[in-house]
Formats: C-alpha cells, sequence, structure tokens
C-alpha cells in the first residue's frame, strides 16, 4: 500500500546524502505529492490574481478557488458548516487567533486555562500571553493522559480546556468526546489542536464534542503557512477581529470601523491564496485514498518500530501508549540525540532530535532531549528497518 502512495510523491526519486532518502519526520512536516505542488505551480502559470472585489476572469476565479476550500475543509472535518472555517497562517495561528479573540475579551481576573503536559509549546504561549493561569493535566508513565485527574480538573471550572488530539512526541491518540463530554457538563469550552491528527485519520467534527478545532497544511501533505480554525459559529460571531486590514471590514471611517461577518472578519489583508489552493488540492487528494489502510498500515509500522528497538541495546522508548500513532521517540544510553540524528543523516535518514517544542513533556520524563521517528501513509517497512541499521551503527560508534 505504502508504495503506491509513495510514488505520488516526487520527492522520493531524490537522494538525501548520496543515500536513499528515508524520510521519518512527517511529525515535523509532511511531504507532498504531485497534485499539491501541480495545484499551486497551475495558480501562478495560469490565473494568478488577488482575490475578492476584481471583476476580471483570473479574479474571479482566484476568488472562487479561495472561498471554495471552505466547502473542501467543511467536508473533510465531518460536514460542518462551510462559514465556521477561517483560514491562518497554521495551527500556531490559530490557537493565538482563539486567545486573543476569545479568551481574552471574556477572561475573568486569574483565569485558568486547562491544558495537558504533553502539549507542544503552540498551545501553552498563547494562553500565558493573554495572562491566563495554565494548569496542565497529568501524563502518566505509558504517555497516555490521567483521566480521572482531568475529570477533576474539569469539575474546578476552567476558563478553557485545550489539549492536543494527537501527541506530537509520544504519538497518543487522546479521547478527546470523552474529555469534552466531561468539558461539556461543566460548562467549559474545549479547543483541540488537530495538527498531528489530520493526517493520520478521519476526523467529524460533528461528533466530536469540541468548540474549536485547528491544524496545520503543511502536516496534511499541503503547503507551510496555511491552516484552518474551525469554531462554532455562535462563538465566531461574538469574537472580535484579531487583526484589522483589508478585506475584513465592512465600512471604515477616521471615526470608527465595522467588521465583515466571520469568518471574514478574521482573515485580514491578502491571505495565502495559493496555499489555499494547494491546501484544497491535499485535502481532495487524502480524501480520495484509502484512509483505513492508512491506518492499518500505520498501526504496522509502529509495532515493528516499538519491537526493532526493545531489541537494540540502550535504545528506550520514552512512552508506548496503547493507541498511538506512528511515532518513535527514545534514548540511546551515552548517545545525544543530535549525534543520533547527524549520524543517521549521513545514511540518508532523517529523523527529529531535540525537544520537539515539548518542554514541559519531557521535563515530566527526566529527559532534554530525544530523538523521534515519525511516519507517514508513504512510510514503509523498508524505511523502518533502514533506522534499526542506523541505530546499530550509531550503538557500535558510542558503545
Amino acid at each position: 500500500m505504502s508504495e503506491a502512495v509513495r510514488a505520488q510523491f516526487p520527492i522520493f526519486a531524490r537522494t538525501s546524502r548520496g543515500e536513499p532518502l528515508v524520510y521519518l519526520d512527517s511529525g515535523a512536516t509532511t511531504q507532498k505529492p504531485q497534485v499539491v505542488i501541480d495545484a499551486e505551480m497551475a495558480f501562478y502559470e495560469g490565473w494568478n490574481a488577488n482575490i475578492h472585489r476584481g471583476v476580471y476572469e483570473f479574479s474571479e476565479r482566484a476568488t472562487l478557488a479561495y472561498d471554495g476550500t471552505r466547502d473542501t475543509v467543511a467536508q473533510f472535518l465531518g460536514g460542518v458548516r462551510a462559514d465556521e472555517i477561517v483560514f491562518t497562517t497554521g495551527t500556531t495561528g490559530s490557537i493565538n487567533l482563539v486567545a486573543q479573540s476569545f479568551l481574552r475579551p471574556r477572561m475573568a481576573p486569574g483565569a485558568t486555562v486547562l491544558v495537558t503536559e504533553m502539549e507542544h509549546h503552540a498551545n501553552i504561549v498563547p494562553w500565558q500571553l493573554v495572562g491566563a493561569t495554565l494548569k496542565a493535566i497529568p501524563v502518566t508513565d505509558a504517555g497516555e493522559l490521567d483521566l480521572a485527574a482531568a475529570s477533576r480538573m474539569l469539575a474546578e471550572g476552567p476558563a478553557l480546556l485545550a489539549v492536543t488530539h494527537v501527541s506530537n512526541t509520544l504519538g497518543t491518540i487522546n479521547p478527546i468526546a470523552q474529555l469534552a463530554a466531561v468539558a461539556r457538563a461543566h460548562g467549559v469550552p474545549v479547543l483541540v489542536d488537530g495538527a498531528q491528527a489530520v493526517g493520520h485519520f478521519p476526523v467529524d467534527l460533528t461528533s466530536l464534542g469540541a468548540d474549536f478545532y485547528c491544524f496545520s497544511g503543511h502536516k496534511l501533505f499541503g503547503p507551510t503557512g496555511v491552516g484552518v480554525l474551525w469554531a462554532r459559529q455562535a462563538l465566531l460571531s461574538e469574537m472580535p477581529p484579531f487583526q484589522g486590514g483589508g478585506d475584513m471590514i465592512d465600512r471604515v471611517t477616521f471615526a470608527k470601523s465595522t467588521f465583515a461577518p466571520a469568518p471574514q472578519r478574521f482573515e485580514a489583508g491578502t491571505p495565502n491564496i495559493a496555499g489555499v489552493i494547494g491546501l484544497d488540492a491535499a485535502i481532495r487528494w487524502v480524501m480520495s485514498e484509502d484512509r483505513a489502510a492508512w491506518q492499518a498500515h500505520d498501526e504496522q509500522l509502529l509495532h515493528l518500530g516499538r519491537e526493532m528497538l526493545a531489541k537494540l541495546p540502550g535504545v528506550s522508548l520514552v512512552a508506548s501508549p496503547e493507541h498511538a500513532v506512528g511515532v518513535l521517540t527514545f534514548t540511546m544510553t551515552g548517545a545525544h540525540p543530535h549525534d543520533i540524528a547527524s549520524i543517521l543523516d549521513s545514511r540518508g535518514i532523517c529523523i527529529r532530535a531535540g525537544h520537539h517544542c515539548t518542554q514541559p513533556l519531557h521535563a515530566r520524563f527526566g529527559v532534554q532531549s530525544t530523538a523521534r521517528a515519525s511516519f507517514g501513509p508513504y512510510t514503509t517497512e523498508a524505511d523502518v528497518l533502514a533506522l534499526g541499521r542506523g541505530l546499530h551503527a550509531v550503538r557500535e560508534i558510542f558503545a
């Protein structure tokens, strides 16, 4: 299955350091299928123009493509309303928008935002910037949320629950529907960071129970610099703009300005038109694929990878959550993660080393940095086995 998917990605015809490319860093960014590359190129080469208010052919075509992508995203997210889709710069931009436009205006002094110990910094820092106090749901030794603690902490009535759908470091798939049901019982709105989820399995927001959901195009086989914020229309309609400028206004005078309805009021200035068109192509491509087969393949590779690492002397997985996507985060006795990554790079193997923007999670497990291999639907069994051989070579150097 992965070979058929892989053939649609031109980058895999290339080598790295003179070796066949083994790309195991999809948690940082996914590679792009030819249809996404073609969609952006077609726009720039054939009908590049700014959107809205242009009455000529190219502008009208660009406008239709840009605005039509909302329908594609809405379908992809389970059939939500297109007017609940806001285009942003990515997950980070989406979370900052919610922090500034939703939380800040209604936040009482000393308000608490409930996060988890496994959050990416992008789901920590924006809440701190608006003055919220953070409390974190603990993570167990298995790399899963302590759900009993989560229930107790939600009963305290935080201003917001902000939780990742999938941990970028551990691969943990969190039980969002269960958490959202508890939050709803206590009147707590829920924001979900879906950056690591949407590229691995379908997401249906009509049943998930969230109030906000965010993801990035580049982790869904689309372009960098574009992302999505979905929010319930009842919330969006009450939120003030985060940024001001062209295209988000109704009327402007020197005395005051009035604003367009949501979602347009949150898209100030010229947007990333090519990025949105590329995102549309990426989502259409994903929806055309057999995602159940993707999930089965991901689970198979994760099982293979865990078994392989367990047999390597001195190599330890940080955690092995029961429900997870294809992520292997590990340490090796005597070898710094950056040294591991550098040696693997010499063999054409691309992994990530560092704290993966999860310093609190690393502190919880008593490590400063780790090595991480993360899979995509184009990852093959041969890629995982190449990682094993590469780690054997690293072990020999540091033995």
